[in-house]
């Protein structure tokens, strides 16, 4: 039994328990400085630490447990996990004066799918995309050593599809099911951090939502002056398209012949440019599509999530009883009065991105939210 040291400031909820990726031992809980961590859906989120080597038994420890690779990094607060996921690099450093630091950097399970490949070709006929999802993750579990206890459920997203892996295109698994997420009618994804309240026993589950995640019953209400101790409310227009046409792999099999890429029909918004927009622009490739009707799918998708500038605000909280990672999918009532809305604006957003700051002397606990309109 490895006996479980408190993190390094004795004030702060937090703490690291570093463990074995695959069979999830626990090796070791180092005192951490510097440490923030993130999560969000769609995207693959990150952990941020640094231990200081101070003595020669603090160096053992931390060159026996952190093992890039192959050591999973759980962040508990208050006994609940609230981030999980892969340590990927260290970077160690001695200043002029001889101390040693250790830089961590770590990123959320998923990840490990970015460093699996389809070595052996997959056809699903008329198949739930969720199943395929859990096909692709069951694959690599089957592997000699591909098996990190990512765990699935039985949820069906009620959305039949038809899809051809190639196993000549050695296509990365994190790339098929994020490239399947993204058609029309797709899914949101992602690999939850959770503890069985029955048990204790950590976990690392599949969550899967069609057409997004949704949590919690009830509404987080957030407002400024209150709660919200600043945000900013970007609007970029740079990624906007009324016109979008999505390229695909070459279906010419005649080597004598001039090839050429699959082409969607061009997707205009007549209504957009009716309203006074410009044409603008848009395409994007899928060079292992060979099927017009998925690639027409992904057209209209990418279309469609381009037509509107992209507004993604983000709003920095105090965090309290109701802010915990639980809340990705959740929807926020955000309520701002300032001088730019002097009236009072108020507007429902889903909580799509979490970055939290654990105290250290000197800097406040807070929370980052990234939103997106509902």
């Amino acid at each position: 039994m490895v006996e479980l040291p408190p993190l390094a400031t004795l004030y702060t909820p937090y703490r690291v328990l570093i463990c074995d990726l695959r069979s999830d031992q626990l090796l070791d809980v180092l005192p951490l400085w510097g440490v923030s961590f993130d999560e969000f859906l769609g995207k693959t989120g990150s952990l941020r630490a640094t231990v200081h080597l101070v003595t020669a038994e603090l160096a053992a420890r931390a060159r026996a447990a952190l093992i890039p690779g192959r050591t999973g990094l759980w962040v508990e607060r208050a006994g609940a996990i609230w981030w999980g996921g892969i340590l990927w690099t260290t970077s160690l450093a001695s200043d002029e004066h001889g101390a040693l630091s250790l830089a961590l950097q770590a990123a959320t399970w998923d990840s490990y799918l970015s460093h699996r490949i389809l070595f052996d070709s997959h056809q699903a006929t008329a198949v739930d995309q969720f199943d395929i999802v859990r096909n692709l993750i069951s694959y690599t579990a089957a592997q000699p050593g591909g098996d990190i206890g990512i765990e699935a459920g039985t949820e069906l997203s009620g959305v039949r599809r038809d899809r051809t892996y190639s196993r000549y295109d050695q296509p990365f698994i994190r790339d098929l099911v994020e490239q399947l997420s993204r058609v029309e009618r797709g899914f949101e994804w992602r690999i939850a951090s959770t503890r069985d309240p029955d048990t204790g026993r950590r976990i690392k589950r599949l969550q899967l939502g069609h057409p997004v995640i949704r949590a919690g019953a009830a509404e987080v209400v957030l407002t400024r002056p209150g709660p919200i101790l600043s945000y900013t409310w970007p609007v970029d227009a740079t990624g906007k398209a009324n016109t979008w046409q999505a390229r695909g792999a070459s279906v010419n099999r005649n080597q004598t012949a001039d090839s050429h890429p699959l082409l969607s029909p061009l997707v205009t918004s007549s209504a957009d440019i009716a309203a006074g927009w410009p044409r603008l622009d848009g395409s994007a490739d899928y060079s292992t599509v060979e099927q017009q009707e998925t690639l027409d799918a992904h057209a209209r998708a990418d279309a469609a999530a381009h037509l509107a500038p992209q507004t993604v605000p983000s709003i920095t909280v105090r965090l309290d009883g109701q802010i915990s990672p639980a809340l990705l999918g959740a929807t926020a009532r955000v309520k701002i009065t300032d001088l730019w809305w002097p009236e009072g604006m108020t507007a429902r957003h889903r909580i799509i991105g979490i970055s939290v700051t654990p105290p250290e002397r000197g800097r406040p606990e807070s929370a980052q939210l990234l939103l997106e309109a509902t």
